[in-house]
């Protein structure tokens, strides 16, 4: 999530922005480092993260935030400790928020445990971020059994560092995992696939989550595969923010293009983040552009928004960050209201509808020049013509059995204008079309294939249900 350039050997090819991290991690290890090693709970033998490609799609089933129904919604950067209270948090929930990722000045024990509480009482889950016992070992520490290697700690040590500090937030019900470490460089795949490794030996319950930078191209698609065979993560979390001060960046698409491809073939969740403040070269976004990046990474089958930032950072950090969805001082902003429609109305049902199905295609229609790593409309066994305005549509599938249904989601490819699509179905494959009603989270007025006119707002997309019967 961090915005910082990353030094050129380590970085996915063809990124652009700064890395956020240096900006938005507050420094400072903690005394409880070194005493976190004492508490000696249990020992794991090699936990290196060595589980194959199907165990962990299983782990990932039945994990905090990726198992279950609902689909999770978080955000970034919450109300600092003195904004951290009753109140707060029930807006938070209120806004349609699922879970949150501590920071913003919360990065110890203590306001850990105080975010965990509020969290209990309002029903959000939580993945610690910045604890220090974690926090050193993943990113200044080299967890091997050859004391030899300069600072080094044994699979033995970091275990009960773990142990402990997971110990230390186990009583809380929100308590989903631990933030293991933001945007980390090729050279710390090996350690983060350790502590991964730990965490879900360890701690079998908890999400070990970390998230990656963004990229481009083939040097980017090699990031991705190393990060995957290298950590073996339960879900791929990446992050890039289209809305610059010249214009949107469409390289976005090639870059979940990327991630997508990786995460089918690994049969993990992908998450990603949305840009929901202004910064340096990058613009305050509309309402409009924050349900466009919802729906085209939904397009794209991503399983879990995140948003950057909630709270807006102070100007402290630099980069000059403009509101988000609460100010500085603790005020809201329109984009929280547009937020709160955005998650609530829309994403938490139909991202009902799409977290347990597979997404079997993503094609653009009219999207003239096509943006890198794009693939354009071609017809196929169910959706047959498309013409009209640009739109993605995306075809999504059961992830069991296959009976023959499929979802269709349309999402206006302009963030910001109306535009209508025609969409053509094939009779034999399909012998019911239903649009989804969020509203109700049904799919009413089931009727007989025909061709669809969809129109939609900047940024709108509409899902549909494809029967055979």
């Amino acid at each position: 999530m961090s915005e910082r350039r990353i030094p050129a050997p380590s970085a996915p090819g063809g990124a652009r922005g700064l890395n956020r991290r240096a900006l938005l991690q507050a420094a400072g290890m903690g005394a409880g480092v070194l005493a976190a090693g004492a508490a000696t709970v249990g020992r794991v033998v090699a936990a290196t993260g060595g589980s194959d490609r199907s165990a962990t799609a299983a782990a990932s089933a039945d994990l905090p935030l990726t198992g279950g129904p609902d689909f999770p919604i978080g955000l970034y950067w919450p109300p600092h400790p003195y904004e951290t209270t009753l109140a707060r948090y029930q807006e938070i929930t209120d806004a349609g928020f699922t879970f949150l990722i501590t920071g913003n000045y919360q990065l110890d024990e203590a306001s850990a445990n105080q975010a965990l509480g509020l969290a209990d009482q309002v029903g959000l889950k939580v993945l610690v971020a910045g604890d220090p016992r974690v926090s050193v070992v993943a990113q200044h520490m080299t967890v091997t059994d050859d004391r030899s290697v300069p600072a080094s700690i044994t699979t033995d040590d970091a275990t009960d560092w773990i142990r402990s500090a997971t110990g230390t937030y186990g009583r809380h019900a929100s308590f989903a995992g631990l933030s293991l470490y933001d945007e980390p460089q090729t050279e710390r795949f090996p350690n983060l696939g350790t502590l991964t490794g730990i965490v879900r030996s360890a701690t079998p319950g908890l999400l070990p989550y970390a998230n990656i930078n963004r990229g481009n191209g083939a040097r980017y698609e090699r990031f991705v595969r190393t990060y995957l065979d290298t950590v073996k993560p339960a879900l791929i979390s990446f992050d890039r923010y289209p809305f610059l001060t010249e214009g949107l960046d469409t390289a976005y698409f090639e870059t979940w293009a990327i991630v997508r491809a990786a995460a089918l073939q690994a049969g993990i969740p992908a998450w990603t983040y949305i840009q929901s403040t202004g910064f340096s070269g990058h613009v305050t976004p509309s309402a409009q552009q924050l349900a466009w990046q919802v729906n085209v990474s939904l397009a794209y089958g991503c399983k879990g928004i995140q948003y950057f930032t909630y709270w807006t950072p102070d100007p402290a950090r630099g980069e000059g960050y403009t509101q988000a969805l609460v100010t500085t001082d603790g005020k809201r902003t329109p984009l929280y209201d547009a937020a709160a429609d955005l998650n609530s109305g829309w994403l938490q049902p139909v991202g009902r509808q799409l977290k347990p199905l597979v997404s079997e295609s993503v094609q653009h229609v009219n999207d003239t020049p096509a943006p890198v790593g794009t693939t354009a409309f071609a017809p196929g066994s169910h959706v047959t013509a498309a013409s009209g305005g640009p739109a993605i549509l995306a075809v999504f599938k059961p992830a069991g059995a296959d009976d023959g249904t499929r979802h269709l989601l349309v999402v206006n490819r302009d963030p910001d204008g109306s535009g209508t699509v025609r969409i053509g179905l094939d009779a034999t494959a399909v012998k019911a079309v239903a649009r989804f009603d969020a509203s109700s989270a049904t799919y009413p007025r089931a009727s007989r294939p025909s061709d669809l006119t969809v129109t939609l707002a900047g940024g709108a997309a509409a899902l549909y249900r494809l029967s055979p019967s």
